[in-house]
């Protein structure tokens, strides 16, 4: 990868609003729409079956999300893409995304497995957080998904980003992600440093309530 580009965020936004306008972008988007749809369908379907069967819901919740023009644009800005609607889709991954929230590791890999073994689920790559987290702390699942579309004139493939995590590791994300915003804080270091105690001792957590879980799967309720 090249040198970054950066830009100021008046001209972002120019460059945002001016392509946001266009037809092209504006169905491009639609499509992404669509692909969200079918993953969170497909997951929708294995919560409910797995949930008969082993009689709880494998996820707590499931969010979706399209990224802002604004945040496109300044991210292919800042790499060097070129500004077009074709070099958007070729070379952005994370446009559309899908975070699935379970209450145990387990099931995170299991839904993860399920989904990805459906046939017309292509997996374009996958990043474990989890068995290798980021030098902060950081623990996710990442599966980037090939998915078809069925429209009116034909089917198109489009690519959706899926996050799997805990409930603690979603806490511990969405709590760094407001402090990286946070431009007055007098000791960054220390505070990234308590960030990463408390994404190993979430972590932990999660160990042990897995242990739980299969305690009470194997020998019925604890009195």
């Amino acid at each position: 990868m090249g040198k970054e580009i950066h830009v100021t965020r008046e001209r972002v936004e120019e460059l945002a609003k001016g392509i946001s306008r266009t037809e092209e972008f504006v169905r491009l988007m639609t499509y992404y729409r669509c692909a969200i749809m079918e993953i969170q369908t497909k997951l929708n379907v294995l919560n409910a079956e797995l949930s008969l069967q082993y009689d709880r819901n494998p996820f707590e919740s499931i969010e979706s999300r399209l990224k802002s023009p604004e945040s496109i644009v300044e991210k292919m800005v800042r790499r060097g893409i070129p500004i077009t609607v074709e070099d958007m889709e070729q070379e952005m991954t994370d446009i559309a995304g899908i975070r699935v929230i379970c209450s145990f590791q387990e099931d995170l890999y299991s839904l993860a497995e399920l989904l990805v073994e459906q046939d017309d689920v292509l997996l374009l790559s996958r990043k474990d957080y989890i068995a290798n987290p980021k030098p902060n702390g950081y623990r996710s699942l990442h599966l980037l998904l090939d998915i078809p579309i069925f429209l009116y004139k034909g089917k198109r493939h489009m690519r959706v980003e899926v996050q799997f995590r805990t409930i603690a590791m979603d806490f511990w994300a969405s709590v760094d992600h407001k402090l990286k915003y946070k431009k007055t804080l007098r000791d960054p270091e220390k505070v990234v440093a308590k960030l990463k105690v408390c994404a190993d001792t979430l972590a932990q957590m999660d160990a042990e309530m897995e242990e739980i879980r299969r305690t009470i799967d194997a020998d019925g309720d604890i009195e």
